[in-house]
């Protein structure tokens, strides 16, 4: 059974599938049995197609990502628009069939924590049900300690234990981000605070930097 994390964030365009992307490419280039996962988007697949590239063929795109839908809302309203209905059983099955095909597994979420990804479940109820740990990635800005202690404390005390935090940082860096990272290790163990750089479009090449790599390497625990 597969190793599975879990990658949330605090909102939607936090930088979710950038850091999936990272991580599938430096499993996979490390020979590991790796997959990664967006089960359930809305507002089109370009994320979905960024995972799915990362992979090279280990899965297929509609693999990657079976439930896809058009509208740029919430997957919940998206899915209704379409005269369709995401459930949790469902969602559970599909996941649990791919931890028996490989050794790790990264599943991404959509949106925030709490966001709503079908009919009564999020992405809290995928964590919880799946044993997965989470990875909370957030925008280093001013405000984000607030969303990132609310995230945790959605958590049972089991899964906040092994939450790890990703700040992913902005084009021009300011006060604020400077001591982000800082003030969060207040009130949250330092170990599992990571802050990664600017990548840009290019950010498909950035677990070949160094010290990308060691963080990397950190998070997903090899």
């Amino acid at each position: 059974m597969a190793r599975t994390f879990f990658i949330t964030g605090t909102d939607t365009g936090a930088g979710k599938t950038v850091l999936t992307v990272l991580l599938a490419q430096f499993l996979r280039q490390r020979g590991v049995n790796a997959a990664a996962l967006k089960p359930v988007c809305s507002g089109g697949r370009d994320d979905a197609r960024k995972i799915f590239e990362a992979m090279d063929g280990a899965l297929s795109l509609d693999e990657t990502n079976p439930w896809h839908f058009c509208a740029p809302i919430a997957p919940l309203l998206a899915a209704r628009r379409e005269n369709k209905k995401v459930k949790l059983p469902q969602v559970l099955s599909c996941v649990r069939s791919m931890q028996k095909r490989f050794d790790v597994l990264l599943v991404e979420g959509a949106g925030g924590l709490l966001s709503p990804l079908g009919e009564n479940f999020n992405s809290r109820d995928l964590i919880l049900a799946l044993r997965a740990a989470p990875i909370i990635v957030v925008q280093n800005k001013l405000g984000v300690v607030n969303q990132i202690l609310l995230a945790l404390e959605a958590l049972p005390t089991h899964f906040r234990n092994k939450t790890k935090v990703v700040l992913m940082s902005p084009k021009k860096p300011n006060a604020a981000t400077a001591s982000n990272v800082k003030l969060l290790a207040e009130f949250f163990d330092s170990k599992r605070i990571f802050s990664l750089p600017w990548f840009g479009k290019g950010f498909g090449a950035g677990h070949e930097k160094p010290a990308v790599r060691k963080m990397l390497g950190a998070m997903a625990e090899i």
